[in-house]
């Protein structure tokens, strides 16, 4: 499907931007964009750091998910282990190993690059690499994450894949990276594995490349 996405840019050109607010993980844009009939349009574009997320499956076809809370919507959420892209210089691959080891004292002998998302293209750059993460170990107890915020509240545990795509099918598991993550694993598997990409794939949508 090469090409599907082609379309130069420059017929968008940006007549003025403004940095509206900046915080820890993200900051806000003000674009104002020439479209192709000639108007002038405003552009809210939230920056984003980029973030990872992992499939982790184990041996018998279990997937690890997660619970956590999450504040802006009031609840809790089924997910996947998951981090921001938060170090400078660090691979993607070795912060999903990072954050596979702090969420769910996991580690793996064999990862794949599964997917790319681009979650809220129409107002933010944020773009997330789902990784497949296979040969699974348990971290010692006396090695594990110590856990800050809400991490403290996490509660991992493993669950068949299907029984995952079932609950992500039913509306019970609604975060995006889950829901893709958990389709594009199932895919795979019935593929063979045959559609994975190498864990350190080219990666041209990660914020700042």
């Amino acid at each position: 499907m090469t090409g599907v996405a082609s379309g130069s840019s420059a017929r968008f050109a940006v007549q003025s931007s403004r940095e509206a607010y900046r915080g820890r993980i993200m900051a806000l844009r003000v674009d104002e964009v020439r479209m192709p009939d000639g108007d002038v349009a405003v552009r809210e574009v939230v920056e984003h750091l980029g973030a990872v997320a992992i499939v982790a499956l184990d041996e018998t076809g279990r997937v690890t998910l997660i619970r956590q809370y999450r504040h802006a919507v009031g609840g809790y959420l089924l997910e996947l282990p998951a981090g921001l892209l938060d170090v400078p210089g660090e691979p993607a691959p070795a912060t999903a190993a990072r954050e596979l080891y702090e969420e769910a004292s996991l580690r793996a002998g064999r990862w794949h690059t599964l997917l790319d998302l681009r979650p809220t293209p129409g107002l933010s750059d944020e773009a997330v690499r789902v990784f497949l993460a296979r040969e699974l170990t348990e971290v010692p107890a006396g090695e594990r994450h110590v856990a800050r915020h809400e991490e403290v509240d996490l509660g991992a545990h493993r669950v068949p894949l299907d029984e995952a795509v079932a609950a992500a099918m039913a509306g019970e598991i609604e975060n995006a990276a889950a829901v893709a993550g958990l389709l594009a694993a199932a895919h795979a598997r019935d593929a063979g594995w045959a559609p994975l990409r190498p864990a350190d794939a080219p990666w041209p949508g990660r914020p700042g490349h």
